[in-house]
């Protein structure tokens, strides 16, 4: 994939955030209504994984990971993109994935504002990417059977 780079990532940001919210919902309509997990199911593609970490009234933090089984049979969940949607404002935005932490723990100088904004751009339009493939196989997602049991 080419790396794209916007002069200004604030407002680019922004819109991207805006626009992972729409794609969010999208893929998972009744996102609002899971208690703690959901299964998103598309033929012939590997299962996603939806857990509700967090739901306050104004905000909610997801994982959204794919179910990968390797040849020992052992499970493994990629890319594991931790997501905090803002119901007030429509925003989705990453606060981490499997590979990269999240900003405060990358970022102990709050002065690197330039090298945040970079690393949280790259961070989003890989989730706005990642949405995209999902729409585009059709998943549709259903309570998590094992965890209402």
């Amino acid at each position: 994939m080419s790396f794209v780079n916007p002069v200004n990532k604030s407002i680019c940001l922004e819109q991207v955030c805006e626009s992972n919210y729409k794609k969010l919902l999208k893929l998972i309509p009744d996102l609002m209504a899971f208690k703690e997990t959901a299964i998103g199911l598309a033929p012939h593609h590997t299962t996603l994984h939806l857990e509700i970490i967090e739901r306050t009234p104004y905000t909610m933090t997801v994982e959204l990971s794919h179910c990968f089984i390797n040849k020992n049979r052992d499970e493994f969940l990629a890319p594991a993109v931790k997501i905090r949607v803002y119901l007030d404002a429509q925003l989705a935005e990453v606060l981490s994935d499997h590979a990269r932490a999240g900003v405060a723990q990358v970022f102990k100088d709050p002065g690197l504002s330039r090298e945040i904004m970079n690393y949280k751009w790259r961070l989003n339009y890989f989730l706005q990417k990642w949405l995209d493939h999902c729409l585009k196989n059709d998943y549709l997602f259903s309570p998590n059977a094992e965890a209402a049991a």
